[in-house]
Protein backbone atom coordinates (compact mmCIF):
# COMPACT_ATOMS: atom_id res chain seq x y z
CA UNK A 1 0.00 0.00 0.00
CA UNK A 2 1.36 3.40 -0.94
CA UNK A 3 1.00 6.00 1.83
CA UNK A 4 -1.66 8.62 1.21
CA UNK A 5 -0.14 11.21 3.51
CA UNK A 6 3.16 12.77 2.49
CA UNK A 7 3.33 15.47 5.19
CA UNK A 8 3.30 14.36 8.81
CA UNK A 9 3.33 16.07 12.21
CA UNK A 10 4.38 13.91 15.15
CA UNK A 11 3.90 15.27 18.64
CA UNK A 12 3.73 14.27 22.28
CA UNK A 13 5.27 15.27 25.56
CA UNK A 14 9.05 15.04 26.00
CA UNK A 15 10.02 11.38 26.19
CA UNK A 16 7.05 10.29 24.07
CA UNK A 17 9.36 9.13 21.27
CA UNK A 18 8.70 11.88 18.72
CA UNK A 19 12.17 12.09 17.23
CA UNK A 20 12.84 8.36 17.11
CA UNK A 21 9.41 7.60 15.65
CA UNK A 22 9.62 10.46 13.14
CA UNK A 23 13.01 9.36 11.82
CA UNK A 24 11.75 5.78 11.44
CA UNK A 25 8.56 6.95 9.72
CA UNK A 26 10.50 9.13 7.26
CA UNK A 27 12.77 6.18 6.50
CA UNK A 28 9.77 4.15 5.32
CA UNK A 29 9.33 6.40 2.27
CA UNK A 30 11.43 5.94 -0.84
CA UNK A 31 12.22 9.65 -0.49
CA UNK A 32 11.70 10.78 3.08
CA UNK A 33 12.96 13.67 5.18
CA UNK A 34 12.78 14.12 8.94
CA UNK A 35 12.67 17.70 10.22
CA UNK A 36 13.07 17.65 14.02
CA UNK A 37 11.92 20.80 15.78
CA UNK A 38 14.60 20.50 18.45
CA UNK A 39 17.34 20.63 15.80
CA UNK A 40 15.82 23.75 14.24
CA UNK A 41 15.38 25.27 17.72
CA UNK A 42 19.08 24.69 18.46
CA UNK A 43 20.16 26.61 15.35
CA UNK A 44 19.66 29.77 17.38
CA UNK A 45 22.82 30.05 19.45
CA UNK A 46 22.53 33.61 20.73
CA UNK A 47 19.72 35.83 21.85
CA UNK A 48 17.34 33.01 22.60
CA UNK A 49 16.15 30.98 25.52
CA UNK A 50 14.81 27.46 25.34
CA UNK A 51 11.04 27.13 24.97
CA UNK A 52 9.34 28.05 28.23
CA UNK A 53 5.99 26.46 29.03
CA UNK A 54 5.14 29.54 31.11
CA UNK A 55 6.83 32.10 28.85
CA UNK A 56 5.48 35.30 27.40
CA UNK A 57 5.33 36.34 23.74
CA UNK A 58 9.04 37.16 23.60
CA UNK A 59 9.97 33.83 25.20
CA UNK A 60 7.85 32.02 22.62
CA UNK A 61 9.28 33.93 19.65
CA UNK A 62 12.00 31.28 19.00
CA UNK A 63 9.31 28.58 19.02
CA UNK A 64 7.27 30.47 16.43
CA UNK A 65 10.42 30.87 14.34
CA UNK A 66 11.15 27.15 14.68
CA UNK A 67 7.65 26.22 13.45
CA UNK A 68 7.94 28.62 10.51
CA UNK A 69 11.32 27.20 9.50
CA UNK A 70 10.15 23.60 9.85
CA UNK A 71 7.28 24.43 7.49
CA UNK A 72 9.56 26.21 5.02
CA UNK A 73 11.85 23.18 4.92
CA UNK A 74 8.85 20.89 4.54
CA UNK A 75 7.64 22.89 1.54
CA UNK A 76 11.08 22.73 -0.03
CA UNK A 77 11.34 18.96 0.40
CA UNK A 78 7.74 18.40 -0.74
CA UNK A 79 8.39 20.43 -3.92
CA UNK A 80 11.10 17.87 -4.74
CA UNK A 81 8.83 14.89 -4.09
CA UNK A 82 9.99 13.97 -0.59
CA UNK A 83 7.61 12.85 2.12
CA UNK A 84 8.29 14.90 5.24
CA UNK A 85 7.90 14.16 8.91
CA UNK A 86 8.11 17.06 11.35
CA UNK A 87 8.30 16.51 15.09
CA UNK A 88 7.84 19.00 17.88
CA UNK A 89 5.70 19.54 20.95
CA UNK A 90 2.36 20.84 19.61
CA UNK A 91 0.42 21.66 22.74
CA UNK A 92 -2.45 23.73 21.47
CA UNK A 93 -5.01 23.99 18.71
CA UNK A 94 -3.51 27.39 17.87
CA UNK A 95 -0.04 25.89 17.35
CA UNK A 96 -1.51 23.07 15.24
CA UNK A 97 -3.34 25.64 13.11
CA UNK A 98 -0.08 27.55 12.68
CA UNK A 99 1.47 24.43 11.17
CA UNK A 100 -1.52 23.74 8.95
CA UNK A 101 -1.56 27.33 7.66
CA UNK A 102 2.10 27.12 6.67
CA UNK A 103 2.41 23.58 5.31
CA UNK A 104 1.85 22.56 1.68
CA UNK A 105 -1.81 22.41 0.68
CA UNK A 106 -2.30 18.64 0.86
CA UNK A 107 -3.40 16.11 3.45
CA UNK A 108 -1.43 16.46 6.66
CA UNK A 109 -1.24 13.62 9.15
CA UNK A 110 -1.10 14.35 12.86
CA UNK A 111 0.18 11.66 15.21
CA UNK A 112 0.01 12.22 18.97
CA UNK A 113 2.21 9.78 20.86
CA UNK A 114 0.83 9.15 24.34
CA UNK A 115 2.92 6.67 26.31
CA UNK A 116 2.26 6.53 30.04
CA UNK A 117 3.94 9.23 32.08
CA UNK A 118 6.13 6.56 33.70
CA UNK A 119 7.39 5.40 30.30
CA UNK A 120 7.99 9.01 29.19
CA UNK A 121 9.92 9.70 32.42
CA UNK A 122 12.10 6.63 31.89
CA UNK A 123 12.83 7.67 28.31
CA UNK A 124 13.56 11.24 29.40
CA UNK A 125 16.06 9.96 32.00
CA UNK A 126 17.86 8.02 29.24
CA UNK A 127 18.67 11.23 27.34
CA UNK A 128 22.41 11.85 27.47
CA UNK A 129 22.25 15.64 27.48
CA UNK A 130 18.99 16.95 28.89
CA UNK A 131 16.05 16.09 31.11
CA UNK A 132 13.07 18.20 30.18
CA UNK A 133 9.92 16.27 30.99
CA UNK A 134 9.32 17.70 34.46
CA UNK A 135 8.90 21.23 33.07
CA UNK A 136 6.58 19.97 30.33
CA UNK A 137 4.64 17.07 31.92
CA UNK A 138 1.54 19.27 32.21
CA UNK A 139 1.42 19.36 28.40
CA UNK A 140 -0.28 15.96 28.26
CA UNK A 141 -3.47 17.35 29.78
CA UNK A 142 -3.25 20.44 27.59
CA UNK A 143 -2.85 18.31 24.46
CA UNK A 144 -5.86 16.21 25.41
CA UNK A 145 -7.94 19.35 26.01
CA UNK A 146 -6.70 21.22 22.92
CA UNK A 147 -6.21 18.46 20.33
CA UNK A 148 -8.75 15.77 21.31
CA UNK A 149 -10.52 14.34 18.30
CA UNK A 150 -7.81 15.44 15.87
CA UNK A 151 -5.34 13.06 14.31
CA UNK A 152 -4.20 9.60 15.35
CA UNK A 153 -3.53 9.08 19.05
CA UNK A 154 -1.28 6.15 19.97
CA UNK A 155 -0.40 4.86 23.41
CA UNK A 156 3.09 3.62 22.62
CA UNK A 157 3.96 2.48 26.15
CA UNK A 158 4.32 -1.14 25.05
CA UNK A 159 5.07 -0.63 21.35
CA UNK A 160 8.41 -0.87 19.59
CA UNK A 161 9.37 1.87 17.16
CA UNK A 162 8.67 -0.46 14.22
CA UNK A 163 5.24 -1.37 15.63
CA UNK A 164 4.47 2.32 16.14
CA UNK A 165 5.37 3.18 12.54
CA UNK A 166 3.36 0.22 11.27
CA UNK A 167 0.34 1.42 13.27
CA UNK A 168 0.74 4.96 11.89
CA UNK A 169 0.84 3.76 8.30
CA UNK A 170 -1.98 1.28 8.85
CA UNK A 171 -4.26 3.99 10.34
CA UNK A 172 -3.16 6.99 8.32
CA UNK A 173 -6.69 7.91 7.26
CA UNK A 174 -7.44 8.55 10.94
CA UNK A 175 -4.41 10.85 11.14
CA UNK A 176 -5.60 13.35 8.51
CA UNK A 177 -6.27 16.84 9.92
CA UNK A 178 -7.64 19.88 8.12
Amino acid sequence: MSPVIQTWLVTGIPGAGKTTTSAALAARFSHGAHIPGDVIQHLVVGGSAPPDPFGDEEANRPTDLCVRNQCLLAGSFRSEGYAVVLDYVIGSAERLQSYLDQLPDEPVGLVVLTPSIDVARARDRERPDEYVLEAWAHMHEEMVRELAGQGLWLDTSDMSVAATVNAILRHQEEAVVN
